[in-house]
């Protein structure tokens, strides 16, 4: 997948639990996790501007492209 999501980082950087986060942008643990292990296909808007909104960052801290070898 091209689009890495690097929530587990920003986690880390923020000293956040999981747990924590889930409960206040108001989703389930185990599609927090889904989401940050990145098997997921889509995310909201509104779930990722919470997640923004809770970590204090921008969406490109969370969303990363890696660079495709042709």
């Amino acid at each position: 997948m091209p689009i890495v999501i690097q929530l587990d980082v920003m986690l880390a950087l923020r000293k956040v639990k999981s747990k924590d986060l889930a409960v206040a942008i108001g989703i389930t643990e185990a599609n927090l996790s889904l989401l940050k292990q990145g098997k997921v296909k889509g995310i909201r808007l509104a779930t990722l501007d919470a997640i923004c909104d809770y970590l204090d960052c921008q969406p490109g801290d969370l969303l990363v492209r890696e660079a495709q070898i042709a």
